[in-house]
Protein backbone atom coordinates (compact mmCIF):
# COMPACT_ATOMS: atom_id res chain seq x y z
CA UNK A 1 0.00 0.00 0.00
CA UNK A 2 1.57 3.60 -1.07
CA UNK A 3 1.38 6.37 1.42
CA UNK A 4 -1.52 8.18 -0.55
CA UNK A 5 -3.44 4.69 0.55
CA UNK A 6 -3.11 5.35 4.08
CA UNK A 7 -2.67 9.58 4.76
CA UNK A 8 -6.01 11.44 4.96
CA UNK A 9 -6.39 14.61 2.81
CA UNK A 10 -7.70 17.41 4.20
CA UNK A 11 -10.39 18.76 2.59
CA UNK A 12 -10.65 22.29 1.48
CA UNK A 13 -14.17 24.52 1.22
CA UNK A 14 -15.56 26.19 -2.28
CA UNK A 15 -15.56 25.10 -5.75
CA UNK A 16 -11.81 25.47 -6.39
CA UNK A 17 -10.73 23.41 -3.26
CA UNK A 18 -13.22 20.74 -4.89
CA UNK A 19 -11.63 20.72 -8.29
CA UNK A 20 -8.12 20.60 -6.67
CA UNK A 21 -9.12 17.30 -4.87
CA UNK A 22 -10.30 15.64 -8.26
CA UNK A 23 -7.40 16.80 -9.94
CA UNK A 24 -5.07 15.28 -7.18
CA UNK A 25 -8.05 12.06 -7.28
CA UNK A 26 -6.94 12.19 -11.28
CA UNK A 27 -3.24 12.26 -11.09
CA UNK A 28 -3.05 9.41 -8.19
CA UNK A 29 -4.64 6.96 -11.27
CA UNK A 30 -2.62 8.75 -13.74
CA UNK A 31 0.29 7.44 -11.69
CA UNK A 32 -1.41 3.98 -11.14
CA UNK A 33 -1.86 3.60 -14.44
CA UNK A 34 2.10 3.27 -14.90
CA UNK A 35 2.17 0.44 -12.72
CA UNK A 36 -0.65 -1.60 -14.94
CA UNK A 37 0.16 -5.33 -16.50
CA UNK A 38 -0.98 -5.20 -19.43
CA UNK A 39 1.55 -7.28 -21.28
CA UNK A 40 -1.54 -8.98 -23.49
CA UNK A 41 -3.32 -5.90 -24.33
CA UNK A 42 -1.49 -2.88 -23.52
CA UNK A 43 -4.21 -1.09 -22.87
CA UNK A 44 -2.96 0.41 -19.53
CA UNK A 45 -5.87 1.83 -16.89
CA UNK A 46 -5.44 3.39 -13.57
CA UNK A 47 -8.23 4.09 -11.01
CA UNK A 48 -7.85 5.92 -7.56
CA UNK A 49 -11.24 5.95 -5.37
CA UNK A 50 -11.69 8.24 -2.97
CA UNK A 51 -13.04 7.29 1.06
CA UNK A 52 -15.26 9.82 2.81
CA UNK A 53 -12.72 10.50 4.94
CA UNK A 54 -10.32 11.65 2.37
CA UNK A 55 -8.03 8.71 1.32
CA UNK A 56 -7.15 7.51 -1.44
CA UNK A 57 -7.01 3.65 -3.07
CA UNK A 58 -5.27 3.19 -6.24
CA UNK A 59 -5.85 0.68 -9.06
CA UNK A 60 -4.35 -0.58 -11.88
CA UNK A 61 -5.29 -3.20 -14.30
CA UNK A 62 -3.63 -6.66 -13.78
CA UNK A 63 -3.71 -9.12 -16.82
CA UNK A 64 -3.36 -12.89 -17.06
CA UNK A 65 -2.88 -14.80 -20.32
CA UNK A 66 -6.50 -16.47 -19.83
CA UNK A 67 -8.01 -13.41 -20.26
CA UNK A 68 -10.76 -14.13 -17.77
CA UNK A 69 -8.78 -14.01 -14.47
CA UNK A 70 -7.83 -9.82 -16.06
CA UNK A 71 -8.66 -7.57 -12.94
CA UNK A 72 -9.42 -4.08 -13.91
CA UNK A 73 -8.09 -1.13 -12.11
CA UNK A 74 -11.00 -0.33 -10.56
CA UNK A 75 -11.78 -3.67 -8.86
CA UNK A 76 -7.90 -3.66 -7.76
CA UNK A 77 -8.82 -0.14 -5.73
CA UNK A 78 -12.00 -0.80 -4.09
CA UNK A 79 -10.95 -4.44 -3.28
CA UNK A 80 -7.85 -2.99 -1.54
CA UNK A 81 -9.92 0.16 0.57
CA UNK A 82 -12.51 -2.72 1.53
CA UNK A 83 -9.53 -5.10 2.64
CA UNK A 84 -8.77 -2.21 4.76
CA UNK A 85 -12.01 -1.84 6.25
CA UNK A 86 -13.00 0.99 4.16
CA UNK A 87 -16.99 1.08 3.33
CA UNK A 88 -18.06 4.36 2.33
CA UNK A 89 -16.94 5.87 -0.80
CA UNK A 90 -17.28 9.36 -2.55
CA UNK A 91 -15.68 9.02 -6.09
CA UNK A 92 -12.84 7.02 -8.36
CA UNK A 93 -11.04 8.35 -11.18
CA UNK A 94 -10.58 6.37 -14.13
CA UNK A 95 -7.50 6.70 -16.46
CA UNK A 96 -6.78 5.03 -19.72
CA UNK A 97 -4.67 6.69 -23.06
CA UNK A 98 -7.51 6.93 -25.01
CA UNK A 99 -9.21 9.97 -26.87
CA UNK A 100 -12.79 8.85 -25.63
CA UNK A 101 -13.58 8.68 -22.04
CA UNK A 102 -12.97 5.27 -20.61
CA UNK A 103 -16.06 4.17 -18.35
CA UNK A 104 -16.06 0.97 -16.03
CA UNK A 105 -16.92 -2.01 -18.07
CA UNK A 106 -19.81 -4.31 -16.78
CA UNK A 107 -18.44 -6.10 -14.09
CA UNK A 108 -16.92 -2.82 -12.04
CA UNK A 109 -19.96 -1.16 -12.94
CA UNK A 110 -21.72 -4.01 -10.56
CA UNK A 111 -19.22 -4.39 -7.73
CA UNK A 112 -18.80 -0.05 -7.90
CA UNK A 113 -22.71 -0.07 -7.44
CA UNK A 114 -22.87 -2.64 -4.39
CA UNK A 115 -20.27 -1.08 -2.70
CA UNK A 116 -19.64 2.53 -3.47
CA UNK A 117 -23.63 3.30 -4.30
CA UNK A 118 -24.02 6.14 -6.24
CA UNK A 119 -20.84 7.58 -6.56
CA UNK A 120 -19.10 10.40 -8.87
CA UNK A 121 -16.87 8.65 -11.50
CA UNK A 122 -14.39 11.36 -13.29
CA UNK A 123 -13.49 9.70 -16.52
CA UNK A 124 -10.11 10.83 -17.73
CA UNK A 125 -7.03 10.48 -20.58
CA UNK A 126 -3.67 10.82 -20.04
CA UNK A 127 -4.29 14.25 -21.39
CA UNK A 128 -7.14 15.72 -18.61
CA UNK A 129 -10.91 14.83 -17.42
CA UNK A 130 -12.66 14.04 -20.11
CA UNK A 131 -15.75 13.67 -18.39
CA UNK A 132 -17.99 13.32 -14.98
CA UNK A 133 -21.06 10.84 -14.27
CA UNK A 134 -23.04 9.55 -11.16
CA UNK A 135 -22.57 5.68 -11.15
CA UNK A 136 -26.24 5.42 -11.65
CA UNK A 137 -25.91 7.14 -15.22
CA UNK A 138 -23.34 4.36 -15.90
CA UNK A 139 -25.38 1.41 -14.49
CA UNK A 140 -29.42 2.62 -15.06
CA UNK A 141 -31.01 -0.69 -13.73
CA UNK A 142 -28.67 -2.30 -11.41
CA UNK A 143 -28.88 -5.69 -9.47
CA UNK A 144 -28.49 -5.79 -5.96
CA UNK A 145 -29.24 -6.51 -2.48
CA UNK A 146 -32.93 -5.31 -2.74
CA UNK A 147 -33.98 -7.09 -5.55
CA UNK A 148 -32.82 -10.49 -3.51
CA UNK A 149 -35.27 -9.61 -0.87
CA UNK A 150 -38.48 -8.90 -3.13
CA UNK A 151 -41.22 -11.48 -2.28
CA UNK A 152 -41.69 -13.84 -5.28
Amino acid sequence: MGESDRTPRRKPSGTRGARDLEAALVAAAREARLRAHATYSNFRVGAALETVDGRVFTGCNIENASYGLTVCAERVALLKALSEGHEAFVRIAVVADTAHPTPPCGPCRQLLWEYCGDIQVVLASVAGIKGRHRLASLLPMPFDRRLLREPR
